[in-house]
């Protein structure tokens, strides 16, 4: 078989007629034609009997190929001209005996298969597997990468074979190991993920000091479009590269979301420097967590309690009104200030004066949100001595019934984070006379506790003797206080105490629902078994009339936040979920998906709650509306994701039954929340004018929480215009005017975004927060509008100072000019690109927007922190030298 292969191959050389030849000769320079001669001349010599002609021919090719194929800019001329020699050698090879030469030529064949092999033979990784073990780097890069994609061909074969895949491995380990050294990091992480990515384990030893953070930011980064479980495989790697190479904080971000509270714990033992696990506590801090030092991670006493203090957020309120003096924004502001009624023309601005009880409630609202954590406000803290005559009892009576509830409850709002002050101030209501001020009492209990932990409880000890209450109202303000205050604690006290709620046949079915949603929130992503079995007790003992209430919604939204972002842990209680009446069963199955899979940017997840949004059904179905918002709450993950979602959104809007139509809108206001992205604000403006008045008050309420705390001049504006146009509408206007007091969320120093640093991290119990409030607005007219309207106070939990303040070592304020500008992905770029784009320079504490980053403008301090976010701790750069 090998002579007419040989023939054909010579014959092609010596080509049919001279004019081509002679035609291409004319126009090689003198040096290519020498160049082209020598090496059929090397080719000849190859083919001689003699052995020591054909090392030395050998040798020779072998040279001129590898200097020449040091730069690719364009195929080099060795293997442009021995090209046609291509089928001469291969036959000459088979003909050659087992030796030391046959393996050199096969090397050769190898590099020249890279520009002649036709396509899927797979020859320059077969002759590479038959020749020497040389270095394969010094064929070049080009020669290198074609090799990693011919594995991995030869590789997906070999697995749908089952044949043995031993003999790549080796080379796999010399293509990895190459292209770590030549700043390819990326290349090599896809070859290994490409194989299987058990294989990563072989990156952990050819990273270097030099080359891990690029390594480790390709795996974090690619580790969102993995499948499960490999995503999570390969943020375990970059967990171990962190750790190998002491970078704790970014490995400390890893273990958290992953979920590992080993990894925190390890990340702290690892850690001997008392500042750099102080910046942790800060990280630990912000993320919302609840986490116990122990000795090991701390040994002295003293240091320990200073670290548990700050994960507490105990000096979170100090900080806040540090920022807010730092930024001139401490005088208190009324809800006329945020209403600018005076900008409209008459009949509006008259009717923002008229003092109805739902507008007060709307006003009580838009001050808590507007001054929320400034301690101080026109209408709730006011002296009682003060010269107006105004003073906070007259406002709280000013609202009718459960509305004092949300007038009370609001005065924790204004003292967010301040526990002592707090406590002082709220205390007074408790012994008030009236059961709903002391219901709003208990709630502004909880909500001033709200993130921050303290040693003595006092939340606990307050509101537990009031769970069983004979009232309702007071008995669902108390749970729903211990909801907010103790949210992703796990305390064990708390559930000892309301589990028997559940079971209980007597209890109201409003204390029911508030009591499922308050253990959701404290067990938030622990998949707990005994919470998760009372709240199956609790539904399945409900009778046909109760599952028709509108509250019964949030009993298995409570059973949801257990397994918030915990995908496969769910399937479980979702099979148990199916033996529900038919009248819950379909709206249980909705929130179980999208709460397993919040967060976790599931693409096969969106689809199948696409699916469901697709089929038109009859008039009582009501599970669509949680399939609608499990797509925001599961695409909300990457940007990508987010987009494409938006989309979909579109479509359901122009397509989808009514009950699809409403939940739009609060999709759309979780997938960009506190980001008001343009298309987003006019695509729910344009909603905001619905015939439907329910699309109509979700997109209102909607525009409020896309620019929660940015104080955005063009919703501001919509929302002003809307207020106008919806003057008659009391439940139109309500909408308008809380939605008016979250744009000014602490006058735009707070955010309600639950994702952190960089949005790498999503803070568990604030999307919780978020996500319990949406699905209480899915029934506008009987929650909110109802005498439920302080469910809006759930989204305290995802309330947090949208800033950058860098403290020195001693944890006070340290001003230093910083740059600020928009994010840029530097994944996979080479050299040290730019992390930032369009910036401007800023001396902090400053306010960071969505989508912000931030580096310091300095070198003369090293931040302990690699994200820029929150309270970074800096310490002096040694090496620092002023210019003279």
């Amino acid at each position: 078989m090998s002579d007419p292969k040989s023939g054909a191959g010579t014959f092609q050389t010596k080509a049919p007629t001279k004019e081509p030849e002679k035609k291409d000769e004319e126009h090689l320079s003198e040096e290519d034609l020498a160049l082209k001669q020598q090496l059929e001349l090397y080719v000849e010599r190859i083919q001689d009997p003699d052995p020591g002609l054909q090392k030395v021919a050998l040798e020779s090719v072998r040279h001129e190929i590898r200097t020449s194929t040091s730069s690719m800019t364009s195929v080099p001329k060795p293997l442009k001209f021995l090209g046609p020699h291509y089928g001469t050698l291969k036959a000459f090879y088979e003909t050659m005996p087992e030796s030391d030469l046959k393996k050199y030529l096969a090397d050769i064949l190898s590099v020249l298969a890279l520009t002649m092999s036709a396509e899927g033979e797979r020859e320059s990784l077969k002759y590479r597997l038959l020749g020497s073990e040389g270095d394969i780097g010094s064929w070049g890069h080009e020669y290198v990468r074609n090799l990693a994609g011919e594995i991995a061909e030869e590789f997906m074969k070999q697995q749908s074979e089952e044949a043995p895949i031993e003999d790549l491995t080796e080379l796999v380990r010399q293509i990895v190991s190459f292209h770590m050294k030549h700043n390819a990091e990326p290349e090599a992480v896809d070859l290994l993920m490409e194989l299987q990515v058990d294989d990563l384990e072989l990156l952990v030893q050819d990273v270097d000091n030099t080359n891990f953070k690029r390594t480790c930011l390709y795996l974090t980064s690619t580790a969102r479009y993995l499948p499960g479980p490999d995503d999570m495989l390969a943020l375990d790697i970059a967990y171990t590269l962190y750790l190998k190479f002491a970078e704790f904080a970014n490995a400390l971000q890893i273990a958290l979301f992953l979920d590992k509270m080993q990894y925190v714990s390890q990340v702290f033992t690892s850690c001997d420097n008392l500042l750099r696990k102080k910046q942790f506590c800060y990280i630990l801090a912000r993320h919302g967590i609840t986490f116990e030092l122990d000795d090991e991670m701390a040994a002295e006493d003293d240091d320990r309690e200073v670290l548990q203090d700050i994960i507490n957020n105990i000096k979170l309120s100090e900080s806040y009104l540090i920022l807010a003096r730092d930024i001139e924004v401490v005088e208190p502001k009324s809800p006329e200030d945020i209403y600018k009624a005076y900008l409209l023309d008459g009949r509006a601005s008259a009717g923002a004066s008229v003092d109805s009880a739902r507008q007060n409630l709307a006003a009580t609202f838009v001050n808590a949100f507007v001054n929320a954590g400034f301690g101080q406000d026109k209408l709730m803290t006011i002296p009682s001595d003060s010269s107006s005559g105004a003073s906070s009892g007259n406002w709280l009576f000013k609202n009718k019934e459960h509305g004092k509830t949300s007038a009370a409850a609001s005065l924790g709002m204004i003292l967010l984070w301040d526990v002592d002050s707090g406590l002082a101030q709220i205390d007074k209501y408790l012994h008030s006379n009236d059961k709903h001020v002391i219901a709003g009492a208990l709630l502004g209990v909880g909500i001033v506790n709200c993130g921050v932990k303290n040693h003595c409880d006092p939340a606990l000890a307050l509101l537990s003797e009031y769970i069983g209450n004979e009232d309702s109202s007071i008995q669902i303000a108390a749970i729903m206080g211990l909801g907010i205050a103790y949210a992703g604690a796990q305390n064990e006290q708390i559930c000892s105490s309301l589990t028997p709620l559940l079971n209980n046949a007597r209890t109201p079915l409003d204390v029911i629902s508030f009591t499922a949603i308050s253990l959701g929130l404290i067990y938030v992503g622990s998949c707990n078994e005994e919470v998760a079995q009372a709240i199956i007790f609790a539904v399945k003992y409900r009778s046909e009339s109760e599952l028709g209430e509108p509250l019964t919604r949030l009993l298995p939204l409570g059973l949801g936040l257990l397994y918030l972002g915990k995908q496969e842990s769910v399937e479980a209680t979702a099979e148990v979920s199916k033996t529900f009446n038919e009248k819950i069963r379909k709206y249980c199955d909705m929130t179980l998906l999208s709460c397993a899979y919040a967060g976790t940017g599931n693409v096969l997840k969106v689809q199948n709650l696409l699916g469901h949004c697709a089929q038109h059904l009859e008039k009582g179905e009501s599970h669509q509306g949680p399939a609608v918002l499990g797509i925001a709450m599961v695409a909300m993950a990457e940007e990508l994701g987010l987009e494409m979602s938006i989309r979909s959104l579109e479509h359901l809007l122009q397509y989808g039954e009514q009950n699809i139509r409403r939940a739009v809108p609060l999709a759309l206001g979780l997938l960009c929340i506190s980001n008001p992205k343009v298309n987003v604000m006019d695509t729910l403006s344009r909603l905001s004018h619905d015939t439907d008045s329910e699309v109509a008050m979700a997109a209102v309420i909607s525009l409020g929480l896309i620019g929660a705390g940015t104080n955005n001049a063009r919703i501001a504006g919509m929302l002003r215009n809307l207020s106008s146009y919806y003057y008659k509408d009391a439940s139109l206007l309500f909408c308008v005017r809380v939605a008016q007091g979250l744009v000014h969320l602490g006058k735009g120093l707070l955010t309600l975004n639950p994702y952190h640093s960089d949005r790498f991290l999503l803070s568990p119990t604030a999307l919780a927060g978020l996500v319990t409030m949406l699905h209480a607005c899915l029934d506008m007219k009987a929650i909110v509008l109802g005498k439920y309207h302080f469910v809006l106070y759930f989204l305290v939990l995802a309330m947090q100072p949208r800033m950058l303040m860098t403290v020195d070592e001693n944890l006070k304020p340290l001003p230093v000019q910083v740059r600020v500008g928009q994010a840029v992905d530097v994944v996979g770029q080479a050299g040290r690109p730019k992390t930032i784009t369009s910036f401007q320079t800023h001396s902090t504490p400053i306010l960071l927007a969505s989508g912000d980053r931030a580096e310091l403008a300095t070198e003369k301090y090293i931040p302990l922190s690699p994200i820029l976010e929150g309270h970074v701790i800096l310490i002096e750069n040694p090496e620092y030298r002023e210019d003279s």
